[in-house]
């Protein structure tokens, strides 16, 4: 019965989507960094790619993010180029008894860019090192510092957060069977800092007020966190930063101080680092900030917090997104109604009153909404947040948009896939002065698993709702006309170290959309298919007779495919209309049939660095 119930709302949500798509016409998108059905969305050298902001000038920023270990040794000592297909990535280890290696590079790109349009160009922050040029043989090409962008204006500057380069100090501790070898102990001045990046090409650091520690005669470093997540056209940043270090976290630090184990410079670092649960052992008072940047200098402003703090536990206030007009999108601590007894982290805004000075304002929520946080804000006053709730037993997240210039701004909850409330989780990134949301919507309905994701497209002058999967030509879907004038999976040819000639199928699904300008151009990211290569029980590549590695095959003697997440640039088109093709197999008959088995991890984990970085709790 539960079958057959899910069945009938999901064809309850075709017809919807169809209705609404007919009704009122939704625009028709295509994939602009589209290159021989594969999508350059990510550094050379890098595996992962993001894209993260788009300005009015089609200028963008992104992300690149997993080293790929580009050639690896065979038998013979030669060079193997593993290019193509996938790779493990070199994921990045939190020890102070290693060097510290970056695993995270800026790039942007530009609609009409120098060395082609929308080309990923890698972005040099505080002297990092392009992923491609790093040599294990040479420690100065290797990166230490992460390095992250968020935005960009107009004017040509960029925003985002790095991390201090590696330092290192003698090791004295006791040597065993591990650490003989052992030289030095690794650390570095802080583990997130906001920064601009002029037009010009310089770097500013956005240095929180608090950075260190002081105890009787002894000063600390401990670095402190700010983060510049969104800039507009008057040079105004909004973010967060840290004020004081916890009252907890000074019991930590006064530990290093007078322990005897580590130099206190490396306790501290093992302490900032994420414990096996992922989180902090040394916390900030964290505040939102904008910071006016008028061409030479930075001035910070704290904005308040949602509450009165009269007490040692840790309130955070956060900006995220701001307008032209200087109102601030957030969530900061607050007491719902003034009840001590409900203390929230719910969504904000922060406007300047008479006197020129900002107030907060409180996005009202019931108790039914566990929490909540607002992305973004446009010029018309229209802010876009989401809320965590139950719904039918579980915990989803629900997009909604706020007026605040209504007399009594009260939040609304779109309708996604039906004419109620569905219980898929959705979040919006970003809204642009037409009213256009873009953002993530969950695209299956499992109960119990996991479910994928998809991007959206929301308007609000007409209340649609479109996944953009639905809205893309066939070209950008992996699809190409055959002979005979049908749409078919596009046939990728490899060629396995054996020798043989194997085939797997192009797709592209677009997960998540973090960024949409005023004339509809959209980033974020899309999936792509790859083939998997072998790797050994020691992780070595699997090297065939014909000097190439060997692909991972499936029962039937195909690749097995993973997706992986690349940068993705989509405009609007007139030319073309929304792909209409089933989904059938190669024939044209039938239902269509991954050829190859396929890893859906990316697709369950998303969103990841945007939310992680951006929104870090």
């Amino acid at each position: 019965m539960k079958l057959k119930f899910d069945r009938a709302i999901s064809l309850v949500a075709v017809g919807v989507i169809t209705a609404l798509q007919t009704a009122h016409a939704a625009p028709v998108y295509e994939i602009q960094n589209i290159q021989d059905y594969d999508l350059n969305g990510t550094l050379e050298s890098t595996i992962n790619g993001y894209g993260m902001f788009v300005n009015q000038q089609d200028k963008m920023v992104g992300i690149s993010k997993g080293k790929k270990k580009l050639e690896v040794d065979d038998e013979t000592g030669g060079a193997i180029d593993i290019e193509d297909g996938i790779p493990p990535e070199q994921l990045v280890s939190y020890s102070i008894n290693a060097p510290i290696i970056a695993n995270n590079f800026t790039f942007s790109a530009d609609g009409n860019g120098a060395s082609g349009s929308w080309i990923p160009t890698f972005d040099s922050v505080f002297g990092t090192t392009h992923p491609k040029d790093t040599d294990e043989d040479q420690p100065e090409t290797i990166n230490s510092i992460n390095a992250y962008y968020y935005g960009i204006n107009n004017n040509g500057i960029k925003v985002g957060t790095y991390t201090a380069p590696e330092q290192k100090t003698e090791f004295t501790g006791e040597r065993n069977d591990s650490n003989q070898d052992q030289e030095y102990w690794y650390y570095r001045e802080f583990e997130e800092r906001g920064f601009l990046k002029t037009a010009e090409g310089t770097d500013i650091a956005l240095v929180p007020p608090y950075t260190v520690y002081s105890k009787d005669d002894t000063d600390v470093v401990v670095g402190g966190v700010s983060v510049a997540a969104a800039i507009n056209d008057n040079n105004l940043i909004t973010g967060y930063a840290t004020t004081e270090l916890a009252k907890t976290s000074q019991t930590r630090v006064d530990n290093c101080i007078s322990g005897e184990t580590y130099p206190i410079d490396v306790c501290v670092q093992r302490d900032q680092y994420p414990d096996s649960n992922n989180a902090r052992r040394i916390l900030y008072q964290t505040r939102a900030f904008v910071w006016q940047f008028d061409g030479t200098d930075v001035t910070p402003t704290e904005l308040p917090l949602g509450l009165e703090s009269t007490s040692d536990s840790v309130f955070t206030a956060q900006g995220i997104g701001l307008n032209s007009e200087g109102v601030i999108a957030g969530r900061s601590h607050v007491y719902r109604n003034d009840n001590k007894d409900k203390l929230a982290f719910d969504a904000a805004y922060w406007k300047k009153d008479a006197q020129g000075d900002y107030q907060y304002h409180w996005v009202k929520m019931t108790n039914d909404q566990l929490s909540s946080v607002a992305y973004d804000i446009n010029d018309n006053g229209i802010l876009v947040g989401s809320y965590r709730r139950y719904i039918e037993g579980y915990l989803r997240d629900k997009f909604f948009y706020l007026d605040t210039n209504a007399e009594d701004p009260t939040f609304v909850t779109p309708n996604d896939f039906y004419e109620v409330m569905s219980d898929r989780s959705s979040r919006p990134r970003d809204i642009n002065n037409k009213d256009q949301v873009v953002g993530f919507v969950e695209v299956t309905s499992e109960k119990e698993k996991p479910r994928m994701k998809g991007a959206f497209l929301y308007d609000k002058a007409s209340d649609e709702f479109n996944v953009i999967d639905d809205l893309l030509v066939c070209e950008s879907k992996g699809y190409v006309k055959d002979d005979a004038g049908k749409w078919t999976r596009n046939q990728v040819e490899v060629v396995d170290g054996d020798g043989k000639t194997l085939y797997y199928d192009s797709e592209i699904r677009i997960v998540e959309a973090n960024s949409i300008n005023d004339d509809g151009t959209i980033v974020g990211t899309a999936f792509i298919r790859k083939p998997s290569y072998q790797y050994d029980e020691k992780g070595n590549l699997i090297i065939g007779e014909n000097g190439k590695p060997l692909f991972s095959l499936n029962a039937n003697g195909q690749p097995v495919t993973a997706y992986l997440p690349r940068m993705v640039v989509l405009k609007p088109t007139t030319s073309g209309t929304a792909c209409e093709v089933e989904e059938t197999d190669n024939s044209g008959n039938g239902k269509y049939e991954r050829k190859g088995a396929a890893s859906f991890a990316w697709l369950l984990l998303l969103p990841l660095v945007w939310l992680r970085r951006r929104v870090q709790a």
